[in-house]
């Protein structure tokens, strides 16, 4: 793979670098007690200004079952920015202790400001709405899972395309295999941002963009959902009006494919019905269990410890 010394945005992973990445990740998940110290003597800084369940834990995870270490904070609270720093100082500072840092951030472009002054590694763990793509690391190792394969799927995102940065990544990664197409399934408020259209699609025939998820549930093979995100609206009232406008639920599924797959970024709110979670395609919970795994892959991808 060629060598990339951060992961800030998906256009940062190449077609070849995200095929090495998930053949290296089912390598681990076949093998994991190969790679239980290959990280030794390694520490990961995990600096989390926003709140973070999975990915903070998931990267956590990750680094101490390939033998390193970790220090961090998961709160901006905790940090010395309280007291004034700067975000450059923070990292710079950080990046003496560690030989490599994740960090979300609620501002868009942080994860770039980090990577001029660390002197390590940055991975992007999230900034504001912008991009996720340890996210989309981790949706393209459960599609692959599944799937056994990259290409040729109806992809169907519902929910925030205009907040959702894990739904701007993964548009963007699997645009790049051939055959993929993607149906847009929002409010009018939340479509996908114009500029990310842009940026990724060739022309309106890539995708369509929709309302009703019933009208469209049959004709996908992976439906990825989203929560309505109450930190991204200004206006309380506008997200009570619009944060249950998908529900998944049983009657939902019974009009879906027997092969389709639901994945969804966490935390859920109201978008899944708990009844769905015993559905077999349904499987949301063990996309958390690939993120480890593919955050395992890419720490040692970054840290050039695969041949260790």
């Amino acid at each position: 793979m060629t060598q990339i010394k951060h992961l800030l945005n998906s256009e940062d992973l190449t077609k070849d670098s995200l095929y090495e990445i998930v053949d290296l990740a089912n390598v681990i998940i076949e093998s994991p007690d190969k790679f239980s110290h290959v990280c030794d003597g390694r520490i990961l800084g995990t600096l989390f200004f926003e709140p973070s369940t999975r990915t903070r834990l998931s990267f956590e995870s990750a680094m101490q079952r390939l033998g390193g270490s970790v220090v961090g904070f998961s709160e901006s609270a905790s940090s010395s920015t309280t007291k004034g720093e700067s975000l450059q100082d923070t990292v710079r500072t950080v990046s003496q202790y560690a030989d490599i840092i994740a960090m979300r951030h609620p501002q868009e472009g942080a994860a770039y400001l980090a990577s001029l002054t660390s002197d390590c590694p940055i991975i992007n763990a999230g900034d504001g709405g912008h991009q996720h793509p340890t996210q989309t690391l981790t949706d393209v190792l459960t599609i692959s899972q599944y799937k056994h394969s990259l290409e040729n799927h109806t992809i169907g995102i519902v929910g925030d395309l205009k907040y959702g940065r894990t739904v701007h990544s993964l548009i963007k990664v699997m645009n790049m295999f051939s055959g993929n197409k993607f149906i847009l399934i929002s409010p009018d408020e939340l479509k996908l941002p114009q500029y990310v259209k842009e940026e990724v699609f060739d022309d309106d025939s890539d995708y369509v963009e929709v309302s009703n998820l019933d009208d469209v549930i049959g004709e996908v093979d992976i439906l990825y959902m989203t929560r309505i995100q109450k930190e991204r609206f200004f206006s309380t009232s506008q997200y009570t009006r619009l944060k249950d406008s998908y529900v998944l639920d049983r009657e939902k599924m019974k009009m879906a494919k027997d092969d389709m797959i639901v994945l969804h970024p966490l935390p859920r709110v109201n978008e899944i019905a708990t009844e769905v979670d015993t559905d077999p395609r349904a499987v949301y919970f063990a996309q958390v269990k690939y993120g480890m795994y593919a955050r395992m892959a890419l720490i040692m991808k970054l840290l050039e410890v695969e041949n260790a």
